[in-house]
């Protein structure tokens, strides 16, 4: 009886955690489309949104504000949503994953390899007739995956398998190469390119538009899918590889399956957005302290959480000192720092008594 009411209260709490979630990610997105130089009301907003996503004539007032809601800052506050849901659940897949509290989606260098490509892009000027305007973010999904699948080659190379500890190491390896490759372009690139390419490495979501919402979309719907629905693959790797294979589980192929996933997920988000750092490595902590290690609860929490966080610290960013804007990823550090340090310590005091 006493385990039956666990249960249910645990249940019951695991609902209300998910409700919240929701509700956090709808104002953050509220509160990200409604904040800006041009003042609008909620009731404007949510016609000018109801009407163009509908296709019905609600909004009666200027097109130019209408424009601006629709064109502008809600493009920019989904992308930034989009970015942050999808580096919060490749961070959360990772941590579970590599059973490391540190790995998060830079950890296997990833980032790093999207970086590159976005850098070597930017650095020669090149423009694709066939991508266009897509040409960065494309090769910088396109990069990212190339180096996954040099962290794969070396980690065969090393252990003959994908064992945690090797992944880790060969991504550091490799993230360590190629940053120093990109200091080196940024050290030959003319002075004038010099601060769009640090910009861009410091993350943004602004200048972008629907073109970049519907780049990373597909992405994060594959991505999201894949990850969440290997929930069960997940808790039965935080017990252990050997305890997965008792279970049946075939270890290699579905640590392959979630590592390229999240990889997708990385890589899409840092080709729209540059280098967003801390993202996916506090948000997974949080929601953990929140829900519990059941990967069924962590993973839709820490998309929802993740991509509402990142819209607030967006808004953050384009506020502080309007009216010009820092990069995101200044925020997100900022912010992200303090709390992993406390997370860290208070983890390891609790560890240790």
């Amino acid at each position: 009886m006493a385990d039956l009411s666990i249960q249910t209260s645990s249940r019951n709490r695991n609902w209300l955690l998910m409700i919240g979630a929701v509700c956090f990610a709808a104002c953050s997105i509220l509160l990200g489309v409604l904040a800006g130089a041009v003042q609008v009301t909620v009731t404007d907003i949510i016609n000018i949104l109801a009407g163009k996503i509908f296709h019905v004539p609600l909004y009666n007032g200027e097109q130019s504000t209408e424009m601006i809601i629709w064109e502008i800052r809600f493009s920019r506050v989904l992308l930034a949503f989009f970015v942050g849901a999808s580096l919060s659940l490749a961070g959360a897949a990772f941590q579970g994953l590599l059973q490391n509290p540190l790995a998060d989606p830079y950890t296997i260098g990833v980032s790093s390899g999207a970086s590159l490509g976005a850098v070597i892009i930017i650095f020669f000027q090149i423009q694709l007739t066939v991508l266009g305007h897509f040409t960065l973010p494309v090769i910088a999904v396109l990069f990212g995956m190339i180096t996954l699948l040099i962290v794969f080659a070396l980690t065969q190379l090393a252990s003959g398998k994908l064992t945690n500890e090797t992944i880790i190491l060969a991504g550091i390896i490799v993230s360590s190469f190629i940053s120093a490759f990109i200091s080196l372009l940024i050290a030959l690139v003319p002075r004038e390119d010099i601060s769009q390419i640090l910009y861009w490495i410091m993350g943004s979501v602004s200048m972008r538009g629907w073109g970049h919402v519907q780049l990373i979309f597909p992405f994060f719907i594959i991505g999201a899918l894949i990850i969440l629905y290997h929930y069960r693959e997940l808790n039965n790797l935080a017990l252990g590889e050997q305890s997965a294979q008792f279970a049946g589980m075939n270890v290699k192929t579905k640590k392959t399956i979630i590592l390229i996933a999240a990889s997708i997920l990385t890589g899409s988000a840092v080709a729209v957005s540059g280098a967003i750092s801390f993202v996916g490595l506090v948000i997974p902590h949080l929601v953990r302290l929140l829900a519990g290690p059941n990967h069924r609860h962590v993973l839709p929490l820490s998309m929802l959480i993740g991509g509402g966080y990142l819209v607030l610290a967006d808004l953050l960013a384009r506020s502080i000192i309007s009216p010009k804007e820092l990069p995101i990823g200044v925020i997100t550090a900022l912010i992200g720092s303090p709390i992993f340090t406390f997370l860290l310590v208070k983890n390891r005091r609790q560890k240790h008594g």
